[in-house]
């Protein structure tokens, strides 16, 4: 009999993966890099989007690839292997979402370029504060564990500022 799963068990089993956080920081570093050579927030936003989907796309098609064949003594088709593959990497899309919706703001002028690149680097501080906290939630750790595994994870997107502080 197959489990079924509710979409917030899938969209959560999806989301809090290390493909979130590398998502994070990617979107991160790419504004760091980005707006530390002036960029205006709609080219960073582009920079952003279309960085985040190549490497989407090559998770995606190394995942498939890692998963077809034989695995534990059985045999997983292309189809199966996409979906697993799918599914795990949709996190690293899916954390992108926040810091790029920031960017466009600055884009189209709604708030200061200058504004919208700090705002999206905090939202990601923030993003990873929340994936490093359901994680250890999730394992069952004690709420310390969790305030202090919510702050480490939050530290990489601190990091990034600190560099993007330094470029500046």
């Amino acid at each position: 009999m197959t489990e079924q799963r509710s979409p917030v068990h899938i969209l959560r089993a999806s989301f809090v993966t290390e493909e979130s956080v590398y998502g994070v920081i990617l979107v991160s570093g790419m504004i760091v890099l980005a707006g530390g050579h002036g960029d205006s927030s709609w080219t960073t936003f582009w920079t952003v989007l279309v960085t985040v989907l190549v490497f989407w796309a090559a998770h995606l098609y190394a995942g498939t690839v890692a998963h077809h064949g034989m695995d534990d003594h059985r045999t997983v088709g292309l189809r199966e292997a996409f979906r697993i593959s799918f599914r795990r990497s949709l996190g690293l899309l899916v954390s992108a979402l926040i810091p790029s919706f920031i960017l466009l703001l600055g884009a189209t002028r709604a708030v200061p370029d200058s504004l919208a690149l700090w705002s999206a680097l905090w939202a990601g501080v923030i993003v990873l504060a929340v994936l490093g906290f359901i994680a250890f939630r999730r394992r069952g750790a004690s709420m310390l564990m969790q305030v202090l595994g919510s702050l480490a994870t939050a530290g990489f997107g601190l990091a990034m500022m600190l560099l993007k502080a330094f470029v500046h």
